[in-house]
């Protein structure tokens, strides 16, 4: 039986999108998107919230119109697949990565936003 890697978030830009160029002609786009959820505390009845951070990676062609249009506040539905990247960094640590490899992404703000 095959998996299934597949994650949808819809949440808000917390920065403006940071882009890269390679010298091959390929590009990547990196938007940081946060969503927020809240809850009553069953204790103390006091409302909680808290927020999830998540690194999207836009390849090419799709990160060129994401670099565009999306800013920091922007709503946005991502749709795509995780990835954790191992890398070592300059004091050799072995460090990792989780991120959202996006296929699909929309904009939910409307026009006059």
């Amino acid at each position: 039986m095959k998996g299934v890697n597949k994650v949808i978030i819809v949440g808000t830009l917390t920065k403006d999108p940071e882009s890269k160029s390679f010298p091959n002609g390929g590009s990547l786009c990196q938007p940081s998107v946060a969503t927020n959820e809240s809850w009553i505390d069953k204790n103390s009845g006091e409302k909680k919230e808290s927020a999830e951070f998540h690194r999207i990676v836009l390849q090419n062609k799709f990160g060129e119109i994401a670099q565009q249009y999306l800013r920091k506040g922007s709503k946005v539905y991502v749709e795509g697949s995780l990835r954790t990247r191992q890398w070592t960094d300059q004091g050799g640590q072995e460090r990792y990565t989780t991120e959202v490899r996006g296929s699909n992404i929309q904009l939910l703000d409307s026009k006059g936003d």
